[in-house]
């Protein structure tokens, strides 16, 4: 392992007290009880939203101390920030009123052709059908409308602290394999599949088939694990309650523009100006929209974006630690890192290393997206469910310990369908 320089070594403290901050969140807002006092700053401190954007804040401050103005600048220039902005943007159009209703109506439709009580099957559906459905709209996309579906028809319901903790690690870990069925829907496969020339037909025969099956056996089995308490607290259909009119064409035009959005998910100018546009649509036609998650998003895309500016100084350990394994070890390691780094970073670093096998290609990625639930850093869609989720849990603070539990189940299904299948 090479010697790290000083803007790397504080790099990589700096990247480990955000992780240490992440887990410790909970603290904080209890900090925010015992002393109302300085109760605005305990919670903002609170936020996981917040954490990796507020040190990535300390890494560029420490930058301009150690390196001068243009080093800084020009380290911050050299990253790409085009995955926090497509996950706002994606966040924002997919969560509005006409879709989500188009997507409930789906699953509503699709739930009453299932051999089993509605509340289950609608439950049972928006962890299974929707992370899969992320293949071809994308992993936020689908983040977006799972976690909404499940706040309003469940998790606003009351339901016990073990079934919320449940359903969000199978959540967060069907998102992350549910997208593995195209090479662009999924942060760490996209990072790859161009260098090395992996397309659907490849993704499905190889990893897609895979996760379909641990998608589907996953949700189901929490789905009849706790069907007694689905049943009794959760709804089939949900009302907005507020009167909003519905439109076929208004939900066409809001389909197009997330179409749109999709397609040219890496071009940051086209989607960007595609959402102002958007933004201009909903004002013109009010009657039918509801309240845009725009701050919602964009904490979001303050955390990837703070993950970003942090991880472009890890390389020095982390391709280190992927290279010359053998491809089982390399898989279970790619599980560990990803619960502490982003997936798509470690992918991305993993693709620099020249002259690799198959084997190691697959065990890397594969690896990456098995332990993409088991944090809310391990993938870049897990922090839009975390936001839209959280407000339903005691203190309105989900416990990241509580979450690491809840995936590992979910987590070794995958593993067994990654790696014994």
């Amino acid at each position: 392992m090479p010697n790290p320089t000083a803007p790397e070594l504080i790099a990589a403290i700096l990247f480990g007290i955000a992780v240490i901050h992440t887990f410790s969140t909970k603290f904080f807002a209890r900090l925010a009880h015992l002393q109302p006092r300085h109760a605005g700053l305990w919670h903002l401190l609170g936020e996981v939203e917040v954490v990796f954007g507020m040190w990535a804040f300390v890494l560029i401050a420490s930058l301009f101390l150690l390196s001068g103005h243009d080093a800084a600048v020009a380290y911050l220039d050299s990253r790409n920030f085009t995955e926090p902005m497509f996950v706002f943007v994606i966040m924002v159009i997919a969560a509005s009123h006409p879709i989500l209703q188009a997507v409930l109506a789906g699953v509503q439709w699709l739930g009453r052709l299932l051999p089993i009580r509605d509340q289950v099957a609608v439950y049972f559906l928006c962890l299974s059908l929707v992370p899969l459905l992320g293949s071809f709209i994308t992993e936020p996309a689908a983040m977006t409308l799972a976690a909404l579906l499940l706040r309003d028809a469940f998790f606003t319901r009351g339901l016990s602290r073990r079934l919320q903790y449940a359903t969000l690690g199978v959540l967060f870990v069907n998102i992350s394999i549910g997208g593995t069925l195209t090479p662009f829907a999924a942060p760490p496969v996209l990072m790859v599949a161009a260098k090395w020339q992996w397309d659907t037909a490849y993704m499905i025969a190889n990893f897609g088939w895979k996760a379909a099956i641990a998608v589907l056996f996953n949700a189901a089995f929490v789905a009849w694990v706790f069907r007694a308490e689905i049943a009794a607290k959760g709804r089939a259909t949900v009302e907005d309650g507020k009167g909003i009119a519905s439109s076929y064409t208004v939900t066409g035009v809001h389909l197009l523009f997330l179409v749109g959005v999709v397609v040219f998910a890496h071009h940051a100018a086209v989607f960007m100006g595609l959402f102002l546009f958007f933004l201009g649509f909903t004002e013109a036609y009010k009657k039918y929209q509801d309240r845009l998650i725009l701050r919602e998003g964009l904490l979001v895309a303050f955390f990837l974006a703070g993950l970003v500016t942090l991880g472009g100084l890890q390389q020095w350990w982390l391709q280190p630690a992927l290279s010359d394994v053998d491809s089982t070890v390399l898989y279970f390691v790619a599980v560990g890192l990803t619960a502490v780094t982003d997936n798509a970073a470690l992918t991305y670093l993993g693709s620099l290393v020249e002259g690799v096998s198959a084997e190691f290609k697959y065990a890397l990625v594969a690896g990456a997206v098995t332990g993409g639930g088991l944090t809310v850093i391990a993938n870049a869609p897990n922090p839009a469910g975390f936001s839209i989720l959280k407000g339903s849990f005691r203190d309105e603070a989900i416990n990241p310990l509580g979450l690491l539990f809840a995936a590992l189940p979910p987590t070794c299904v995958a593993i067994f369908a990654f790696q014994v299948l």
